[in-house]
């Protein structure tokens, strides 16, 4: 029942998930739902670049289209101001309906509104299938000749919690264009699996995520691990949070090291010390770009999404995450959390203990800083394997789990903090 009133959605019972970390595999999975889908394909996303990604989600959902299945697309008009109308001509042209989230003139007759952007990330095909997280559509995310893939996560999920999200799809397009119900067409789904779980669609005013967060962190009795790629938590949030360290709750933060928004970097690391204070610990991933908005408590309950902890993101955005209760799913996650800190710099306070001596895992036998960040997860993992004799094959997310356990508190050093 808290959980109901935190998040502001009902608890949505027997549902399989999947976790999705990395951009090149999980973009596969939304282009298989996409080319699967026969009722009706929904595509929501903050950012869609015209570069090759943008072009082969482009050619998923114009050739759908062309099929006689209904598509409808949602970008945000900040999110894509870089992309050029003549992107969208194709869609239009097969008959794709698509609208911009307040573009300039929406903004110029709603100005208190024009700060408000849809940022949500989702895909849902037939209500059978949803993907959502923190993952927008560009090369970014899909990596080059040259550089990795950033650092995300998102989350599959299958049961009636698609068909809620398709719902949650339609919500959105009405706010912006003629109201869509297909997804009231469909039979109720039936249960796929056991996981219950909480869809928070964030609202501005609405601050869900916030008090989801708030109450988890009130409660929480042993660990609170957490991925943000923009924290700039506000002060409630923080206070939060250094209580839990306070009373001896295991509270960790993980953030970029370079962010691709420096500002927003300045400002996060502008509020460390009164965390690190508290006894909070803190992270930054020394790769490319780390873009998750994950969070998991105690081991048994996660959320994933595309809320950034953040006012602008919990206060003044649209979002969509889910929060979810599974001890399966919550281990994984925090496999990946201690994968990431081997790529990671713990952030200490002057004079205090260096970490230096406990830095490197000796069940691993290899130096945390040979896990080069530059490359993918699964990569550094699978390389991992071979140095310990292990011959991994094809890893799968428990193998690369059970990699990031053993790396334990392995980490590529720390940093004192400066005049942050």
């Amino acid at each position: 029942m808290d959980l109901a009133r935190a998040t502001g959605g009902e608890t949505i019972s027997g549902n399989e998930l999947r976790l999705e970390f990395e951009g090149p595999a999980t973009f596969e999975a939304w282009l298989d739902a996409i080319s699967s889908a026969r009722k009706f394909v929904y595509f929501e996303n903050y950012l869609v670049r015209d570069d090759v990604v943008g072009r082969r989600f482009q050619d998923a959902l114009v050739a759908k289209a062309r099929q006689g299945v209904p598509v409808h697309v949602i970008y945000d008009w900040v999110g894509c101001w870089a992309t050029p109308r003549s992107f969208w001509k194709p869609f239009h042209d097969a008959g794709v309906h698509v609208v911009a989230f307040n573009p300039p003139s929406v903004a110029l007759t709603h100005p208190f509104s024009a700060k408000q952007r849809d940022h949500r990330k989702l895909v849902v095909a037939d209500g059978e299938v949803a993907h959502l997280g923190g993952l927008c559509v560009g090369h970014e995310w899909a990596g080059t000749e040259t550089q990795a893939p950033w650092r995300d996560t998102g989350v599959e999920l299958r049961g009636p919690a698609a068909l809620a999200a398709a719902r949650a799809f339609e919500s959105m397009w009405s706010r912006i264009a003629e109201p869509i119900f297909l997804a009231a067409t469909l039979p109720d789904r039936e249960e796929t699996g056991g996981t219950p779980v909480w869809l928070i669609e964030g609202e501005p005013g609405r601050a869900r995520v916030y008090r989801t967060l708030h109450l988890a962190a009130s409660r929480a009795r042993r660990s609170i691990w957490i991925t943000d790629a923009y924290f700039v938590a506000p002060r409630a949030l923080a206070e939060a949070l250094s209580a839990a360290a306070q009373q001896g709750v295991d509270v960790r933060i993980l953030t970029p090291a370079h962010n691709n928004w420096p500002i927003v970097g300045s400002m996060s690391r502008g509020g460390y010390r009164h965390l690190l204070e508290a006894g909070v610990r803190i992270f930054e991933w020394q790769g490319p770009m780390i873009h998750a908005k994950t969070s998991v408590v105690d081991g048994v309950w996660c959320r994933i999404g595309s809320s950034n902890l953040n006012s602008a993101s919990l206060l003044g955005n649209w979002e969509l995450d889910v929060g979810v209760l599974d001890a399966g799913l919550a281990s994984q996650l925090e496999g990946l959390f201690l994968a990431d800190l081997a790529s990671s710099k713990e952030i200490v306070l002057p004079g205090g203990p260096s970490i230096a001596g406990r830095a490197i895992s000796t069940t691993v036998g290899m130096q945390a800083e040979s896990l080069d960040p530059d490359r993918p997860l699964s990569q550094r993992l699978e390389e991992r394997f071979r140095s310990i004799g292990t011959a991994p094959g094809r890893l799968s997310l428990a193998s690369m789990v059970r990699a990031g356990e053993s790396l334990g508190d392995a980490l590529a050093g720390n940093r004192a903090l400066g005049r942050e």
